[in-house]
């Protein structure tokens, strides 16, 4: 039987390379990005293609009712995203913390609500959301995304165990500096393996974290960071 998995943000960087880490294991895909090259990746693939963003309720509300319809059914979902405005802490505007909210974490608590029903009438399912290493080592660069990807690691802990007696597992990633935004010589400085992390080093994580030999791993947050987070 061939899996079925969903990849958000998936028609460049982090999402793309999933996508096509994913192929290359035998999933079908159902991919969405806001841009229209998603179109391009999907025939590439042979997967199918919805343009939208996961930040909007209705466009995730789609993007499972297209893998229904063509596939019946969806084992693995890729919660990946763009970024979240960046600024000075206190000149961020309440709208530019609510479009945050809707961008890192309610995207994962929309798409929870849509697909554990059908993870759970298949007998399980497993999702894996692209965090940040920021999310456990604030950084001011970030404060939006840190703030609320620390929120993201609440609601994954919460769900995993709401879930864990069905056969579904959730997990997060947390990327240091990925190659998909070049980064200047200073930040690359202070990574212990003095390179970026490269997209394609992301998707096999989130593929092993999706596949049986990650069977007993759920609730938790993996760091892929080249060694930048400090803490222990």
């Amino acid at each position: 039987m061939e899996k079925v998995a969903l990849v958000t943000a998936a028609s460049r960087g982090m999402g793309a390379a999933c996508a096509r880490e994913l192929a290359a294991r035998g999933y079908r895909l159902v991919l969405m990005s806001r841009s229209a090259d998603v179109d391009a990746l999907a025939a590439e693939l042979g997967a199918h293609a919805l343009q939208g963003s996961s930040d909007n309720a209705g466009d995730l509300e789609r993007l499972v009712a297209l893998a229904l319809q063509n596939h019946g059914r969806i084992d693995a979902v890729v919660n990946n995203t763009g970024h979240p405005k960046k600024g000075p802490l206190l000149e961020l505007s309440d709208a530019d913390w609510h479009a945050g909210l809707d961008l890192l974490l309610l995207n994962v608590v929309r798409i929870a609500r849509l697909v554990t029903p059908v993870m759970r009438k298949q007998g399980g399912g497993a999702i894996v959301n692209i965090s940040t290493f920021a999310a456990y080592e604030p950084s001011a660069r970030f404060p939006v995304s840190a703030t609320l990807r620390a929120a993201l690691g609440s609601f994954t802990k919460i769900y995993a165990d709401e879930v864990a007696r069905d056969n579904i597992r959730i997990n997060n990633v947390l990327p240091g500096y990925v190659d998909s935004i070049e980064q200047n010589e200073a930040t690359i400085a202070q990574i212990p393996m003095g390179r970026q992390g490269k997209k394609e080093e992301i998707a096999k994580t989130v593929a092993f974290l999706l596949s049986a030999d990650a069977g007993y791993i759920t609730g938790q947050n993996l760091r892929v960071d080249g060694g930048i987070t400090r803490s222990v």
